[in-house]
């Protein structure tokens, strides 16, 4: 693949991004909607309050749009191609309902728990089932060459895959420029193990990502002129949950996406301890809440988290290439 073939698709998705959300931000100021702030948050947090939310929708749209036509003039659209595609497009529209019932219709809970729940098992059930047409493993694949045949089991395994990570970058989306940085990171990565695989479909998927997510950054960092809401908090979850399956390299997803993990553990860990102490283990969950409550600026919070999520990363890689796993 050349490097235009690299900087060309990155550049789409960052410019498309980076025009339309001036346009996206203007219509919810003029409609004066805008996020709502939780009453059992940080004080400090109801100075966010109107901010324009949603954003996820413009730089989620830059990236299909890119990996539409940068598929074709690189030859990599496949039905690979066609159900990532098709997980951005579903949790990401889960995530919009869930955000156009907060915001429009002022119901504070949005979607009910079990409509976004039957909506991301429906999605991973169909993503499975053209994982196998496509006559891939049904191995749960481990570090260092090592594989655990599941058999039917390994599609309970996709579904959780895909609902857990979703439900998991949507808890870390808590405060400005958190999960616009460390989505970068975690495709950028997949992207890297994508090009080593020569899977081209995947690679494709993943920088136009980044692109987008380069792109809204600029919105985005503290203080944020808009947030990317669930519908992309959602997406961006279960697509680096898919990309991990169809890279066969399923474990991968723990470390690139420790602070994932850590943010839905501090999650359980806090309301498991407050149901059996009746104590908190933490000021505030997820746990980014709790360096917040505990003094930390934000940008202190996105940097850490950030140089762990790169770090964890960077091992990840190590393990892969370097170690043979």
């Amino acid at each position: 693949m050349e490097w235009t073939q690299i900087f060309l698709p990155i550049a789409s998705s960052f410019g498309l991004t980076v025009a339309a959300m001036p346009f996206f931000i203007g219509y919810f100021r003029m409609k004066k909607q805008g996020q709502q702030i939780r009453e059992d948050g940080p004080k400090w947090h109801n100075a966010k309050a109107g901010t324009p939310t949603m954003g996820g929708v413009i730089f989620l749209l830059a990236a299909a749009i890119t990996a539409i036509w940068s598929g074709f003039w690189v030859g990599a659209v496949t039905p690979v191609l066609w159900i990532l595609l098709f997980i951005l497009a579903l949790y990401g529209l889960l995530g919009f309902l869930d955000d156009f019932i907060k915001i429009f219709q002022k119901r504070n809970l949005g979607l009910r728990s079990w409509q976004k729940l039957a909506g991301q098992i429906l999605g991973g059930l169909i993503f499975y089932l053209v994982y196998r047409s496509e006559h891939f493993s049904d191995a749960l694949h481990l570090p260092f060459g090592l594989e655990l045949p599941l058999g039917l089991l390994y599609g309970v395994f996709v579904i959780f895959w895909l609902v857990g990570f979703s439900n998991a970058v949507n808890l870390a989306d808590g405060i400005d420029g958190l999960v616009a940085g460390l989505g970068t990171i975690s495709f950028g990565t997949y992207a890297i193990i994508a090009w080593q695989q020569q899977q081209w479909d995947v690679f494709i998927l993943c920088i136009a990502v980044v692109g987008g997510l380069l792109g809204f950054f600029p919105y985005n960092h503290k203080s944020a002129k808009i947030f990317m809401g669930d519908v992309g908090a959602l997406s961006l979850g279960g697509v680096l949950a898919a990309v991990s399956i169809l890279l066969r390299q399923e474990w991968t997803l723990l470390l690139i996406g420790f602070v994932y993990v850590v943010e839905t553990a501090s999650v359980m860990l806090q309301v498991t301890s407050f149901k059996l102490t009746g104590k908190r283990l933490f000021k505030m969950s997820p746990i980014h809440h709790h360096f917040e409550m505990s003094g930390w600026k934000e940008w202190k919070i996105d940097i850490v988290f950030w140089s762990v999520g790169l770090i964890m990363s960077g091992l990840t890689l190590v393990i892969i290439y370097g170690l043979g796993g």
